[in-house]
C-alpha cells in the first residue's frame, strides 16, 4: 500500500459540525490570488455562479456554463491550500435528472478536486442532494432567494416578507437537511425566519442577507471589499478596493503621459 498525502483542507463534514459553535465564516472567490488571501481567514471558498455577473458582465448567473465553472474552480484550488472549496452547479447542470446532477457533479469534483458542490432548491432538489450524497458528493443546499431562479420569482426579491409563505420556506429547509445537505444557504431571508430555520435545522445555516443569527456567513467578495458598482442592503463594504484601484490606474496613466514612468529603477541596462 503507497504513502498517501493527507490533505489539511477542511472538509464538509468538518463544517457541519461547526453547528451552534463559533460562527462559519465564508467568502467566495474565483482567481487564485484571492483565494490565496481569503484561505488565511475564512472556512469555506464558494466559487459561485455570481462569478458570470461579477467577473463576465453577464445580467443574472443563468448563463454561467459548468465548463466555467470548472475553470475557475481549479484557479480557486490553486490558490487556497486549507479552507473548504465549494463549487456551484450552474443552471441547467443538474435539474433534468438524477443521472445528469451525478454526471456533472462528478466532472466538477475530478476535474477541481473540490471538497463539496452546492445546488439551488429546496424540497423540489430533495431527491437530487440524497442521490449525490449517497454516491460521494457532498452537497451544499441553497434555499430563499435562489438567483437561477429569478424568472419565476419576478427579480432578486427578499423572502418571507408575509408569514404566511414561511411554511413553505421552512419545508425547503427540513427537506434539504433530511435529504443530507451539509450546510444550507439561506439567501435574503427575513431575520425572523432565518432564526427560526437555524434553531430547528440539525446542519448549519450559511447566510447571506439573513442576519447574525445564521451559523455563519457569506458575502461576495467583490462586494464587500467595495469593488461592486452596486451591492445590496446586506452588504457591508470593509473595503475601497474599487476607489484604490481607480486612484492607482490614473497615477499610471498620468506618470506614463508626463514620461516620469518608468524611471531608471524600473529599465535595463546593458552590460559591457
Amino acid at each position: 500500500m503507497s504513502v498517501q498525502k493527507m490533505s489539511k483542507r477542511l472538509t464538509a463534514p468538518e463544517i457541519s459540525e461547526r453547528k451552534g459553535g463559533e460562527p462559519i465564516v465564508a467568502l467566495t472567490s474565483y482567481h487564485a490570488h484571492t483565494a490565496a488571501i481569503a484561505d488565511k481567514y475564512v472556512d469555506f471558498i464558494l466559487v459561485g455562479d455570481s462569478l458570470g455577473m461579477v467577473m463576465h458582465g453577464f445580467e443574472s448567473t443563468l448563463p454561467v456554463p459548468l465548463d466555467l465553472m470548472i475553470l475557475h474552480g481549479r484557479a480557486v484550488m490553486r490558490g487556497a491550500k486549507r479552507a473548504l472549496v465549494v463549487v456551484d452547479m450552474p443552471f441547467g447542470s443538474y435539474e433534468e435528472s438524477h443521472a445528469q446532477a451525478f454526471r456533472n457533479a462528478a466532472r466538477v469534483v475530478k476535474e477541481t478536486e473540490c471538497g463539496a458542490i452546492k445546488v439551488e432548491g429546496g424540497k423540489r432538489m430533495a431527491e437530487t442532494i440524497h442521490f449525490l450524497t449517497q454516491r460521494g458528493i457532498p452537497v451544499m443546499a441553497h434555499i430563499g432567494l435562489t438567483p437561477q431562479f429569478i424568472n419565476v420569482f419576478g427579480g432578486f426579491k427578499t423572502q418571507g416578507r408575509t408569514r404566511d409563505t414561511w411554511a413553505a420556506i421552512e419545508e425547503d429547509a427540513k427537506a434539504v437537511a433530511d435529504a443530507g445537505a451539509f450546510a444550507v444557504v439561506l439567501e435574503a431571508i427575513v431575520e425572523p425566519l432565518a432564526k427560526k430555520i437555524t434553531k430547528s435545522l440539525a446542519i448549519p445555516t450559511i447566510g447571506i442577507g439573513a442576519s447574525a443569527a445564521c451559523d455563519g456567513q457569506i458575502l461576495v467578495m467583490e462586494d464587500m471589499l467595495g469593488l461592486s458598482p452596486r451591492v445590496p442592503k446586506f452588504v457591508k463594504e470593509f473595503g475601497e478596493v474599487g476607489k484604490a484601484i481607480e486612484k492607482a490606474i490614473s497615477s499610471y496613466a498620468d506618470e506614463v503621459r508626463a514620461r516620469k514612468f518608468p524611471l531608471p529603477e524600473n529599465t535595463y541596462d546593458v552590460k559591457d
